[in-house]
């Protein structure tokens, strides 16, 4: 087996809710698709989740944040592919920044940043599929496992 099809890849994913509105990202290079889903990205070796975290969230939306309880395990492949990849959500907050229109994803990932409700959430194209529950529903204090989902582009 190659490095990239022995393991998952491992991600941390952010849902960060504001007034209501929960903040999520548009990460395709040159917007090829129009999937939305909230901020994170990768896992480097020998740092930790939160960490990790907080660093993509800087990264993707120029904004700090405060890393809470994980909330969600989410894990997704390519059928057609060798792509499999484990995310991990925490509930974070924010403590620093502001969303400008002249903040670049210096990865050049991201491509677009927005506030949603839950109406307007529903309204687009996203992933996970529990995204609205997991953003909108009741703070409980489990953890949700999202099985294995087929990558959407």
């Amino acid at each position: 087996m190659t490095p990239s099809t022995a393991f998952p890849r491992l991600a941390a994913r952010a849902v960060i809710l504001h007034r209501r509105r929960l903040l999520i990202v548009n990460a395709w290079p040159g917007a090829e698709s129009d999937l939305w889903c909230v901020p994170g990205g990768g896992v480097e070796r020998g740092t930790s989740l939160p960490v990790n975290l907080a660093r993509e969230i800087h990264e993707e939306t120029g904004l700090k944040i405060a890393v809470g309880a994980p909330c969600l395990v989410n894990e997704f492949h390519d059928p057609a592919g060798d792509f499999h990849q484990v995310d991990i959500y925490f509930r974070a907050r924010i403590t620093g920044g502001d969303l400008r229109d002249d903040w670049a994803d210096p990865a050049g990932v991201v491509n677009r940043r927005r506030w949603v409700s839950e109406v307007e959430l529903r309204a687009l194209r996203f992933k996970p599929d529990s995204l609205p529950e997991i953003a909108f529903g009741p703070q409980a204090s489990t953890i949700l496992y999202d099985p294995l989902e087929p990558i959407l582009r």
